[in-house]
């Protein structure tokens, strides 16, 4: 054979080989598989900011990247179904969102996905070895953070200064509630409230919550951060101003849909971090590199149409302060 035919005919082989191997791993999609333990419509805007970040690390949804949504519907009892399914499907990542139990429903059902958790304590939910230094295959974003319940008694004593008597709904199935319940104790000594609790396990105890408030004469309610106050939040907003009981909010959405006051860490940006790390990992990055972030970015949004609804006038300091008034 001629040195020219001899190259052709090499050349041609080559060319076969490649087409007919690696092609199909081209064109495979990575796949992120969603586990959420409430329901599509409640996380939808938090959704949008996580799939945001993957466009940005630049993977999208129906383009390069499929995603795989499983929404218990508030059933807890179907977690362990789904997350079997998303297994199954072998999913590259499963994101998980709404609080412990999607998290822990994921690692039980596997030790080598990666999993990304979004909104728990995951030490005390023991998800996570620490922090920093997270092991095994979960890491993800924490909204931990305890001192938001010793600003919102801050701003309600700057609000309402004869306040005496604050209620605080807690659901006593949240991996955080120690934390949060030493931080109210310690608030509550500082500034000179009178606590009484009440424990919601579903939007179903929110009546009888906001009833026991005021049989105990609380001045107002303060309800920190739960899945549970951030979908129930128009039910809550509703029975806070039949009840004539201001209520200061964690989260920013719960004042854009009528809360008088939210104070606490961003959930959107906080599903935009979980998104960053959903893209990390499928770049290569493993769950026990990337260190459990903390919130940082925090809001405090006042409502004046509520307040006037209240008949509360918000104090010029406090007005100054906010992120954001809504009119």
């Amino acid at each position: 054979m001629k040195r020219r035919e001899f190259i052709l005919a090499f050349g041609g082989a080559a060319a076969s080989i490649v087409r007919t191997q690696p092609v199909s791993a081209q064109q495979a999609r990575p796949v992120i598989g969603i586990l959420g333990s409430s329901t599509a419509e409640e996380y939808a805007f938090l959704i949008a900011a996580f799939r945001k970040s993957l466009t940005e690390a630049g993977y999208v949804e129906g383009q390069n990247l499929t995603i795989e949504y499983r929404w218990a519907d508030n059933q807890a009892d179907r977690l362990e179904a789904m997350a079997s399914e998303l297994v199954k499907k072998q999913v590259s990542v499963i994101f998980t969102s709404g609080g412990a139990a999607p998290a822990l429903a994921a690692r039980a059902a596997t030790s080598t996905i990666p999993i990304v958790f979004a909104g728990t304590d995951p030490v005390a939910a023991g998800l996570v070895a620490s922090i920093s230094r997270p092991s095994g295959n979960v890491t993800g974003v924490s909204f931990l953070a305890p001192e938001v319940v010793s600003k919102q008694m801050s701003i309600l004593r700057e609000l309402i200064p004869s306040a005496t008597v604050v209620g605080l709904p807690v659901n006593p199935d949240s991996s955080d509630i120690d934390v949060v319940l030493r931080g109210v104790q310690e608030a509550s000594r500082t500034l000179g409230f009178q606590v009484v609790l009440t424990q919601v396990r579903s939007a179903g105890d929110f009546d009888s919550a906001f009833a026991s408030f005021v049989r105990q004469r609380a001045n107002a309610v303060l309800l920190g951060f739960d899945k549970l106050f951030l979908a129930g939040r128009h039910q809550l907003i509703v029975l806070a101003a039949r009840h004539g009981l201001p209520a200061i909010f964690e989260q920013r959405e719960s004042a854009l849909a009528g809360g008088l006051i939210s104070y606490g860490p961003s959930a959107t940006e906080s599903y935009r971090q979980a998104g960053s790390y959903g893209g990390r990992i499928l770049n290569g990055a493993k769950p026990p590199d990337l260190p459990v972030m903390l919130p940082t970015k925090y809001e405090l949004v006042i409502n004046l149409r509520t307040a006037r609804a209240f008949g509360l006038e918000v104090p010029p300091s406090l007005l100054a302060r906010a992120d954001e008034v809504i009119e």
